[in-house]
């Protein structure tokens, strides 16, 4: 059986891979829409590698008869427009943040929480997660089945494609304004991206932390069990693509990193890249850029707490912290649901 699929948000960084991912991956369509705001309309995107869609006007946009909406157009924008399709009969998984802590819309990694698709009937939305959680909850998961979490703590590395094309054009022009002597103009972040680190991403809360780590914190809960503390440190980096995450954990149980490479080695979605070498040992985000895959390097033993264990994983943002893995969704929802 062949699906309409719809693409809110097709112009934005995350939406271009949606529709690159579709026809990578085959999936069935028997049309595909590409929808925006009313600026990007009559606009022209690529699907696959002969196909041009003219992008449509999202305020305009009828729903009706489509399938599946893989969205990616912010919040304000999916809480105005993702219960109109809905309405209309369509299942929209949604990459913002807008629903993701609604207690009726299912939170889902597939390599994780597949099972949790089946929920999507109570309002024909079902949520991707933050990509920094993603990737973690998927290296996480095999080693949370074995000896049970306890404690996380992770500090990310986060890539500016992750603020969108602007931010990706800000590293790039205050890199060349660096290198010809000129000034390193700043338009989307508060502080210089080139050759610096920001370690805030997202807004600041009342206890200090951004919203960026408490997205982190609350969704693992959700993913992988509320009995879960996690603390988190986001900070943004002068890389294109590719989240890197530093993530120590703890664990109810006894766990030796020996077993945790087997386990990962086996694990749905994740590539181990573990040795003592200092040019094949271990992942970076240039290496793992335009991947599906998790990588996980760098597993070793905490010996500073009784049950412990440090990994590091490297993830595509665009790719599996976004649009991979609402393709991955709407492939598990079409083949079990729909």
């Amino acid at each position: 059986m062949a699906y309409k699929v719809a693409v809110v948000g097709a112009t934005g960084n995350v939406g271009q891979v949606m529709l690159s991912v579709l026809a990578e991956r085959n999936f069935p369509v028997s049309e595909v829409y590409a929808v925006a705001s009313p600026k990007s309309a009559g606009r022209e995107v690529s699907f696959g590698e002969d196909n041009v869609l003219k992008v449509q006007n999202l305020e305009k946009f009828d729903f009706k008869g489509v399938d599946i909406v893989l969205a990616s157009a912010g919040s304000a924008v999916a809480a105005a427009f993702a219960p109109r399709a809905a309405k209309a009969g369509a299942v929209v998984i949604d990459n913002s943040s807008c629903f993701r802590m609604d207690k009726d819309v299912p939170l889902v990694v597939p390599e994780v929480n597949p099972e949790a698709i089946a929920l999507y009937k109570k309002k024909f939305i079902i949520a991707n997660p933050n990509c920094s959680t993603i990737q973690m909850v998927v290296a996480l998961k095999p080693l949370h089945d074995m000896a049970t979490i306890k404690r996380i703590v992770v500090a990310t590395y986060q890539s500016v494609s992750g603020a969108g094309k602007a931010a990706m054009d800000e590293l790039f022009d205050q890199t060349r304004a660096i290198y010809g002597n000129g000034e390193a103009k700043r338009s989307v972040f508060a502080k210089q991206i080139s050759f610096n680190v920001i370690p805030q991403i997202d807004a600041f809360m009342d206890d200090g932390s951004t919203k960026e780590e408490w997205k982190m914190r609350v969704e693992t809960k959700k993913i992988l069990g509320a009995d879960i503390e996690v603390s988190a440190t986001c900070v943004r980096v002068p890389v294109f693509v590719c989240h890197s995450e530093a993530v120590n954990i703890e664990f109810k149980k006894p766990i030796t990193a020996a077993q945790a490479r087997r386990a990962l080695q086996k694990a749905p979605g994740v590539v181990v890249i573990d040795k003592h070498d200092p040019e094949d040992g271990f992942i970076t985000p240039a290496e793992a850029s335009g991947e599906d895959s998790v990588y996980v390097s760098r597993i070793r033993q905490d010996d500073s707490v009784k049950h412990g264990l440090s990994l590091w994983v490297v993830a595509d943002n665009l790719r599996k912290g976004a649009a991979t893995n609402a393709v991955q969704i709407a492939e598990i929802l079409a083949k079990k649901y729909l």
